[in-house]
């Protein structure tokens, strides 16, 4: 590999981690698919700068979203909520305005994934004050 796909796979491994909180490996992966992933879309696309990653994220969410990709969309409403570039009450007026414009029924997957990610994040938080104060499942009277 030269130096300059090495640079190219180091900035897009760096910049998926930014993005989502993990990055793969395309050496560990057969295939060119996850190298151009990694090293185009990533090293040559996310970083450049006329667009920030929560504009990037909010582009994506939309195709996403007209193409009825629920699993990929609980990845986008994660990463965009634990990074704090959306609030849960944005991922929720997402949800609805692009109900309108990529229809109801495309848009019942969407809600759900948002929703489900949102309930995920209340139980993490619960449990992690839960633990915090010394309450856990074991000790709490019933």
């Amino acid at each position: 590999m030269s130096d300059t796909s090495q640079s190219a796979r180091a900035a897009g491994r760096a910049k998926m981690d930014e993005v989502y909180g993990f990055s793969v490996d395309p050496d560990t992966i057969e295939g060119p698919y996850v190298d151009v992933t990694v090293d185009h879309l990533f090293g040559a696309i996310w970083t450049r700068e006329a667009l920030d990653i929560r504009d990037r994220r909010m582009l994506t969410i939309g195709v996403l979203a007209a193409l009825g990709q629920a699993p990929l969309l609980e990845i986008q409403f994660r990463s965009a909520l634990e990074r704090g570039e959306l609030t849960e009450e944005q991922v929720r007026e997402i949800v609805l305005h692009l109900a309108h414009y990529i229809g109801w029924p495309l848009s019942t997957g969407v809600n759900a994934a948002a929703e489900k990610i949102i309930a995920q994040r209340a139980k993490q938080a619960a449990a992690a004050a839960d633990a915090a104060s010394g309450n856990t499942a074991d000790t709490k009277e019933s």
